[in-house]
């Protein structure tokens, strides 16, 4: 191996190991009664030019009740190599109260990648729940 070729697999390695910074745009309709159900779409860009629709699906449970939808909300990731790495299921826990207009910004986590969501909608809702959010390809 010459010395030009290990310069140049230091540079890919490095570029490969880069933090890249995605963000993501999206909607979601909440309903819950014990069991929270949340179904939405959105779609992840990156600063590459990478952009992926997405279908989004949160389950959970606990003690909570009500409806309620975001509409416009927005989600940065961090720790992200490739834009695949948004894909799959993070832990989710959350607090939340509600009446008409609500806001609400939580982080999630899938590993070593975080997600910070925030977004306003309307609806009625409160509880605490615990569960998952499920970030998929749309088809």
């Amino acid at each position: 191996m010459t010395l030009a070729s290990v310069g140049s697999f230091s540079s890919q390695a490095q570029a490969a190991s880069a933090e890249l910074d995605c963000k993501l745009r999206f909607s979601l309709s909440t309903w819950s009664a014990i069991y929270k159900h949340s179904e939405g779409t959105g779609v992840v860009t990156c600063e590459n030019g990478a952009s992926m629709p997405v279908k989004i699906e949160a389950k959970g449970v606990g003690l909570t009740a009500g409806k309620s939808h975001v509409d416009n909300g927005t989600g940065r990731f961090t720790d992200v190599h490739t834009i695949a790495d948004v894909l799959g299921k993070y832990a989710q826990g959350e607090a939340h109260a509600g009446v008409v207009k609500s806001g609400s910004a939580q982080v999630l986590t899938k590993g070593t990648v975080s997600l910070a969501l925030a977004g306003a909608g309307e609806g009625v809702d409160i509880g605490i729940d615990v569960g998952e959010f499920n970030l998929m390809p749309a088809k």
